[in-house]
């Protein structure tokens, strides 16, 4: 049985809703809008349900349904441990209905569409009740066959012995006849040879019925007659030597390109040529002890997080001509100066597909859709987007253009455009944790700034600490690392290094100590000594090892900390997806108390962001799976290469 059913608009306005039961601990107001901020605003319409946790009283199943022509949107909630099959059948039915029959631009009185909707819900319920009967009905039959079966099995088992000899009998001549045709086939065969698999094949019958097993010897010797014949030696040397006059050809090609030294201008990663001499670490000192990049970290001048967001990044029409496709009026002379007819890249199919079908419809539908939208899945995986990612983001943005009604066919290639746009700008502008403005205010608490660095093995968590402390210190702010990596061997030393040439204390007690009474030991010195931030190193781990997932949830538990980061690699593709939604579950489910469960990943940090061109999906995966903003980016190998995520540069990678 339902809750409760509710239309309401995109802007946020209830036009109708109708409530089943009394007995609600929660207003349905708020389940409504927990599904807008938790589904539809996170770009998740493709989910096939959002469940509602209230503060008391069960769970809730609220599934929904769009009329992108009217803006409308139409929910129905019911209790989560029922299994409602017609709710699909009934929100169809009833934006057909409502949307047809009842709505009135700016209005707000539908009073008359109760009647309406109760006559569809027991028409739904009843055909869902029609159906369930149905099912079970062929269910019973097979059951008394059986019956019978076993009924007659009686008289089966009494006859066995005889039916037993027959059936010897019946395989004994079975078995003479087969031997008689054999040979006959055999010998009919028009391209097998006379004398040479048949008389293997008698050979190893033979061997099989005189009980022993394969002989393999034959095997081998067949092998040796086939290759060792001069035919087949021929054959063989004639094969080497054309593989070796192939690799000649290669290694004298004269238009062979040699590789390039990698310029980082533009493109995700940043970066100029100004940090090649930065980056050359061969020339020792006068002194020689420290190399040249050595020098103290004063040198390496302000940290990129200050650069601001290149706006120069957005789309201008030509690039949307070129991303988007030729439409039915952009086949002009810029087309035909371009070079071929068809339009590049997945969007310019993607168009050209669009154009066959749309021309002439008031509305798309899902159909007009399909193939553009298996285009742009396969785009956003060649980028790096985690595979389940690219299904169910493709799926929000058709969800939000099926039924929308376009004036004529100009427009649809900045429309279609905009949505993928829209649809991916939203997922990663995330409301990210001004660190800064938190540091300030846990500072006049007179505790300092806790931050928790987690993630799997080898991605760069204390290179980016590093990197942050660096960040944190230009901006006045005294920092304190905590070397919680017990495990690794020269972690301490490492962080060590770091210190020193950050200037920085390091608080650590050496290796195989508990890291939760290391970190508890580093935050009560840093607020003896005043500090204002203390990072904490932890070892990596994979996110399926149970027992150091556990040891992570109680390093967070017992400490509590401001801010627990993820870093992550911009390099992996679908196991982002695994990485962040395990370590999130072991946060919440392996804590040692429930006083700390929710307690997840705020933020992320990209690591290695300058090595991936333009494969930049990862960073839509993490954020997609975890709900967390990226916060940080990596983007080099000094203390200054820490950049903010540029959103508008990692869409236009996406969509180009």
């Amino acid at each position: 049985m339902l809750d409760y059913f509710a239309i309401f608009t995109k802007g946020g306005a209830l036009l109708w809703t109708l409530q089943f039961t009394a007995a609600l601990k929660h207003s349905p107001i708020d389940a409504l809008n927990a599904l807008v901020r938790g589904c539809l605003l996170e770009e998740r319409a493709s989910d096939a349900a959002f469940t509602y946790q209230p503060k008391t009283g069960a769970a809730q199943s609220l599934k929904w349904t769009f009329h992108n022509g009217l803006g409308l949107v139409f929910v129905a909630a019911y209790q989560r441990t029922l299994s409602l099959l017609y709710v699909d059948e009934l929100l169809a039915t009833v934006r057909d209905a409502f949307a047809t029959e009842h709505y009135k631009p700016g209005g707000y009185d539908y009073s008359a569409f109760t009647r309406t909707f109760e006559a569809t819900l027991k028409d739904c319920e009843a055909r869902s009740d029609a159906s369930r009967r149905a099912a079970a009905a062929p269910a019973r039959a097979p059951a008394g066959a059986k019956g019978g079966q076993q009924r007659g099995g009686a008289g089966k088992s009494g006859g066995g012995a005889m039916a037993g000899a027959a059936q010897q009998s019946g395989d004994a001549d079975d078995d003479a006849d087969d031997a008689a045709a054999k040979p006959a086939a055999v010998g009919n065969g028009a391209g097998t040879p006379l004398g040479s698999s048949s008389s293997g094949d008698e050979d190893e019958g033979a061997a099989n019925k005189s009980g022993g097993g394969f002989d393999i010897s034959k095997l081998k010797a067949k092998s040796r007659k086939a290759l060792g014949g001069p035919k087949g030696r021929s054959q063989v040397r004639r094969g080497t030597r054309e593989e070796e006059e192939e690799k000649k050809r290669e290694t004298a090609s004269p238009d062979k390109k040699k590789k390039q030294n990698r310029h980082w201008n533009g493109g995700a990663g940043g970066g100029s040529a100004d940090d090649l001499p930065r980056l050359d670490y061969s020339a020792a000192t006068a002194n020689g002890g420290a190399s040249a990049g050595g020098a103290p970290p004063a040198d390496a001048g302000a940290s990129r997080m200050e650069d601001d967001e290149d706006d120069g990044a957005e789309w201008s029409d030509e690039e949307e001509d070129a991303a988007a496709g030729a439409g039915a009026n952009g086949r002009g002379a810029g087309a035909a100066a371009a070079g071929p007819a068809k339009a590049k890249g997945v969007l310019g199919s993607f168009m050209s597909k669009l154009a066959l079908r749309v021309a002439g419809s008031s509305a798309l539908s899902r159909e007009d859709l399909q193939p553009a939208l298996e285009d742009m899945q396969r785009k956003l995986m060649e980028r790096n987007v985690a595979e389940e990612i690219a299904v169910q983001v493709c799926e929000s943005v058709a969800q939000s253009l099926v039924g929308q009604k376009l004036s004529s066919f100009t427009g649809v290639k900045t429309f279609v455009l905009r949505a993928f746009e829209d649809s991916l700008s939203g997922i990663l502008n995330k409301r990210a944790v001004d660190v800064l403005h938190d540091v300030q205010r846990q500072r006049a608490k007179g505790r300092p700034y806790v931050v928790v660095f987690c993630g799997v093995n080898g991605v760069g968590k204390s290179t980016n600490l590093a990197k942050i402390a660096y960040w944190l210190g230009q901006h006045g702010l005294k920092v304190q690392l905590a070397a919680c990596d017990t495990f690794r061997a020269g972690a301490v030393e490492q962080l060590k290094t770091h210190a020193m040439r950050l200037g920085v204390p390091l608080y650590e007690r050496g290796y195989e100590k508990d890291p939760a009474k290391v970190a508890a030991e580093a935050i009560r010195v840093a607020e003896r000594d005043g500090r204002d931030v203390v990072l904490v190193d932890t070892a990596g781990r994979m996110q399926d090892n149970e027992p150091l997932m556990r040891a992570l949830s109680s390093l967070i538990h017992v400490n509590s900390p401001n801010l627990v980061l993820f870093v992550g690699e911009a390099l992996v593709g679908n196991d982002a997806v695994d990485q962040l939604v395990k370590f999130n579950r072991a946060l919440h489910d392996l804590a040692p108390s429930t006083a700390t469960r929710g307690h997840m990943i705020d933020g992320i940090v990209l690591t290695k962001f300058d090595t991936i061109d333009d494969k930049v999906g990862a960073a839509l995966s993490m954020v997609y799976a975890s709900g967390a903003p990226v916060m940080f980016v990596g983007c080099g190998q000094t203390y200054v290469d820490l950049k903010k995520l540029n959103v508008k540069s990692v869409v236009r990678s996406l969509l180009s």
